[in-house]
């Protein structure tokens, strides 16, 4: 994360020269890239699913599974982040690339059994892509700007660190658990402490001068994968099952869901951040805060909305048990809060709209155990159908741009 304007930088073979509109292309081998994480969406849905299945509701299980998507989203958005400023028709790009792409294989196969037996398949397929592609953007910005080599180099002094700690946890079954809470939390931080190293100082978010837009169409790219993913989920479910109408009223709703998922980010927010992130002065800030961070919670709600969705096409019928609910009112009250959270950093105030949403889940909570299981998918989904309704209808009042970016900011009229 690093400037990336400077005179010398369209020198660097390796390095996109500066996109004068502030929104590089995305490259064909870039969502290639991204298909690997489609498997690990996949995997890490299935993850929580053989929890619940097999263990109950646990916080052990729940809380592995998010530790595992908060790591799989960090491997992502670093190398969306690094992209931004590499070439990837340069043929070492796409070199380093398609062999993240088997280190990302590799990490999502081990995930299911991340802390079990396969714990040091993930550990080192993680370290791999984490330290591997920091050294390879250090060679490839040889001979650039100061301060885009400082960055990096204070990058890789976090990510080796974490990198031992992940590794060890990996050996050291018995202290596995807190060493990659350690590990995972430095990388976490970095972004925010500025990646700090005594002796080389501290990045800021005006050395992060990324194109806002390409990274903008990243991470909607990735929104687009975990829904993709959730329409996986309910065509292979409903075809496994024997038809019957409950079954086909089931894969009704969770098809009706997984739209207003895709409306609630895409017709009422997605369009107006990019512009703003495109023509912001300080759009490493925005990056940072608003894709880095904010874009989790809305993916984590995601997927556990389509492990929902198998619970509920698997038995759509008798009782809403524990697991069924948790994962139906908490998966759309996550992706709720997670696109809250992220209007409130674009715009700069929250969509009350989005806490009257989660309130509404939270209350009906104690009642949708007396529910069949289709008629509590059938509420979150009507509650999602009636909050993207309403931000449509009210997003001209919610999403007013400034001044200086009136003439330049998409359109968002009713």
């Amino acid at each position: 994360m690093a400037a990336c304007d400077s005179p010398g930088m369209s020198r660097i073979p390796l390095l996109r020269r500066p996109d004068p509109h502030g929104h590089a292309k995305v490259s064909f081998v870039e969502l290639f890239f991204d298909l690997v994480f489609v498997f690990a969406v996949t995997q890490l849905s299935h993850t929580l699913i053989g929890h619940f299945a097999h263990d109950g509701v646990t916080l052990r299980g729940a809380a592995q599974t998010g530790f595992l998507m908060l790591a799989v989203w960090w491997v992502w958005i670093f190398t969306s982040w690094v992209t931004n400023w590499l070439d990837p028709e340069r043929l070492p790009v796409r070199l380093c690339l398609f062999a993240m792409m088997l280190a990302g294989l590799l990490m999502s196969v081990s995930l299911p059994e991340a802390f079990g037996e396969r714990a040091l398949m993930f550990a080192l397929s993680f370290t791999a892509l984490q330290v591997g592609r920091t050294l390879f953007f250090l060679w490839a910005a040889r001979g650039a700007d100061l301060a885009l080599v400082r960055n990096f180099q204070r990058i890789g002094a976090w990510l080796s660190v974490s990198a031992a700690l992940w590794i060890a946890g990996a050996l050291h079954e018995d202290l596995r658990v807190p060493l990659w809470v350690v590990a995972l939390g430095i990388e976490v931080i970095g972004p925010s402490a500025g990646f700090f190293v005594p002796g080389l100082g501290r990045s800021t978010t005006a050395d992060w001068n990324v194109s806002g837009g390409h990274l903008a169409e990243r991470c909607a790219l990735f929104v687009i994968i975990a829904l993709g993913e959730s329409l996986l989920v309910t065509g292979a479910t409903f075809a496994a099952a024997p038809l019957t109408p409950m079954s086909l009223l089931a894969f009704l709703v969770s098809f009706a869901g997984s739209l207003a998922l895709w409306w609630l980010y895409f017709d009422t927010t997605n369009d107006f951040a990019t512009g703003r992130i495109t023509h912001s002065d300080d759009p490493g800030r925005l990056a940072r805060l608003a894709y880095t961070y904010i874009h989790l919670p809305i993916v984590a709600g995601i997927i556990v909305n389509a492990a929902a969705d198998e619970f509920v096409l698997a038995h759509p019928d008798g009782h809403t048990d524990l697991k069924t609910a948790l994962c139906l009112l908490g998966g759309v009250g996550l992706y709720a809060v997670g696109v809250g959270l992220f209007k409130r950093a674009v715009v700069g105030h929250w969509p009350w709209s989005h806490g009257v949403a989660v309130l509404v889940l939270a209350a009906a909570g104690p009642f949708v155990q007396a529910w069949p299981p289709v008629a509590t998918s059938a509420f979150a989904c009507a509650v999602l159908v009636a909050l993207a309704a309403w931000e449509r209808r009210s997003r001209a009042q919610c999403l007013v741009p400034d001044s200086a970016t009136e003439d330049s900011d998409p359109s968002i009229g009713p």
